[in-house]
């Protein structure tokens, strides 16, 4: 299976990314192909709702988001990685679910397969729900098959998630993912 990672973390070293590439090595060991697209740091404008791209594009602006798109289109799972930032994902990867826009119809086609991997500074019982539930709607809109979750409370740091049970938890969801 080709699965892509959406990171969308500003830090290259962040906890998320960390839990990122423990993904990526289980999924890679399990025989699966893992491409990184860094959407916190790609040249990714917002959208600007001009609807030119009449819902499958092409999008007037000229970015990164013509090569990702090909990439999403091509892979067979999306995976998306963030930060928690006020109880959402980050901005970067915000952007760049906004801009399907241009491509939602190719990508509700494709039944693809989907997880999410986060993580957050504070571990309160209700940390993520908010998040959760901007996931769960993605799923149902864009017809994918959610194969988990992994949700680092109480990370908020690299030296905390390395010491928390989650980088396994995104090791062992890679691991078991099967076509």
């Amino acid at each position: 299976m080709k699965i892509v990672l959406l990171e969308g973390s500003p830090n290259k070293n962040g906890s998320s990314n960390m839990l990122a590439e423990q993904f990526r090595k289980g999924a890679e060991e399990a025989g699966h192909s893992v491409q990184v697209i860094d959407a916190a740091h790609a040249d990714i404008h917002p959208c600007i709702g001009c609807i030119h791209c009449g819902y499958e594009g092409p999008c007037v602006q000229k970015d990164d988001v013509n090569k990702i798109r090909q990439t999403i289109l091509a892979a067979d799972m999306m995976v998306f990685v963030t930060p928690l930032y006020y109880y959402g994902m980050s901005a970067q990867l915000k952007t760049l679910i906004d801009r399907f826009c241009a491509f939602n119809t190719s990508i509700q086609r494709k039944h693809m397969k989907s997880a999410l991997l986060t993580v957050a500074w504070n571990n309160d019982t209700w940390t993520f729900e908010a998040l959760e539930s901007h996931y769960d709607t993605l799923v149902r809109y864009l017809n994918l098959e959610n194969q988990g979750r992994v949700l680092g409370k109480g990370c908020g740091t690299p030296e905390m998630t390395r010491r928390s049970v989650y980088l396994q938890a995104a090791y062992d969801l890679g691991r078991k993912l099967q076509d």
